[in-house]
């Protein structure tokens, strides 16, 4: 028998679909692995490269697809009910090539973003040890030579660290917070693994360490404007927290469907457990959260793809998403009793992933500030017009 599918498409099946079918067969079989393992998912990444979903969104002139926001969120969404370690491996890729896309000066597009189409794994090295989501200072300094740009540093907790090529780094020069292009092969960049980096969750090989050690880089690896960087990074983090809202949403239906499975066939007090009104109401309250948290994503989609109010949109999103995966989780476990809390099963790994989601690619107390800004900027606004 067939399994049932609780969710429609919200997007053109066309783009979401193989994607379903994708995490359905390759990848979730592979899941509880790759979670317990540690492990970066380097041939399904490199899978997933080869249908164009590492690029999708990038110009054709580049090697992309040329992808709304909106595909590229039903892609993450349907890997994310597979794998959430797969799909935040892709959210590493992506946020580095949409920063280059946005503020990267020509020369650096062109050498770079073609890449991505041909399967580079990279990552976006933001944080440092000490300062968890506060970029506005760093230790990490970049300095200009005659030729470029010499930074040192080390950055802390990198996703995707352990296996990328190349990594987009934010440093501190003379002006500000900057951005920076940095290849892994240059003569002074290494990784670590510390335990500190470890986590309960996302968990797509060890998080790593950074170090940059006098690393001399071109003139064209200062993405965008010198001292302009937290302003770039933001704009890019609003981009990736709406493909985070998606993975998000796919922790959640891959929790609630597995749980929908476990109680519609198993039996107590002489009926099947789902026949129970209580338990009916936890699926029913669940389906109608993730119904909307799944609307609002999609508006997010749309607002950057048409110059909307994306970031409230987009940390929405994202609040709604990871609280209410966390959510999904918690009931999955609670309805399915015992089997819910066995090792053997999958439902740690989502109640795992997804309150890591909760802190990681922006916590929600960053996001209820961000959305809570736009607020105050409209009513200052209003404010500053003439009665």
């Amino acid at each position: 028998m067939a399994d049932p599918n609780f969710w429609r498409y919200l997007t053109d099946p066309a783009v979401a679909a193989p994607a379903r079918e994708f995490a359905r067969t390759a990848v979730r079989p592979v899941a509880d692995h790759i979670d317990t393992a540690d492990l970066y998912p380097v041939e399904l990444v490199a899978q997933t490269s080869a249908r164009g979903w590492n690029a999708m969104t990038l110009p054709t002139r580049y090697g992309g697809g040329g992808a709304p926001m909106e595909h590229a969120l039903a892609v993450f969404e349907e890997i994310g009910v597979g794998s959430a370690s797969l799909a935040v491996s892709m959210i590493s890729i992506f946020q580095s090539s949409k920063i280059i896309e946005l503020y990267g000066p020509d020369s650096l597009r062109e050498r770079m973003l073609p890449r991505y189409a041909a399967g580079l794994r990279a990552s976006y090295a933001l944080t440092e040890g000490g300062r968890g989501s506060d970029i506005t200072s760093l230790a990490t300094k970049a300095r200009r030579t005659d030729t470029g740009w010499v930074i040192n540093g080390e950055k802390a907790f990198i996703t995707s660290g352990s296996k990328a090529d190349f990594f987009v780094v934010l440093a501190e020069t003379d002006v500000g917070v900057s951005v920076f292009a940095v290849e892994r092969d240059l003569p002074g960049v290494s990784t670590r693994e510390t335990r500190e980096a470890e986590t309960f969750g996302l968990r797509n090989g060890p998080h790593v360490n950074l170090v940059l050690s006098d690393v001399e880089l071109p003139a064209d690896a200062l993405i965008g404007e010198e001292g302009k960087g937290l302003r770039q990074a933001m704009v890019t983090l609003s981009n990736s927290r709406t493909l985070a809202a998606g993975i998000s949403l796919g922790i959640a239906r891959a929790a609630f469907d597995e749980s929908f499975g476990y109680v519609r066939n198993r039996s107590a007090f002489g009926g099947k457990i789902i026949d129970f009104q209580g338990i009916q109401w936890y699926f029913s309250e669940a389906a109608a959260e993730l119904d909307a948290a799944r609307l609002v994503a999609y508006q997010a989609a749309r607002d950057l793809d048409s110059g909307g109010d994306f970031q409230r949109s987009s940390s929405a999103a994202k609040l709604l998403a990871s609280t209410l995966a966390t959510k999904v989780a918690s009931m999955a476990v609670q309805v399915c009793g015992a089997h819910g809390t066995q090792e053997t099963s999958s439902y740690g790994r989502y109640f795992r992933d997804a309150k890591t989601y909760e802190v990681a690619g922006g916590s929600v107390e960053i996001l209820k500030n961000t959305i809570a800004k736009s607020f105050l900027k409209a009513a200052a606004s209003a404010d500053a017009r003439p009665s």
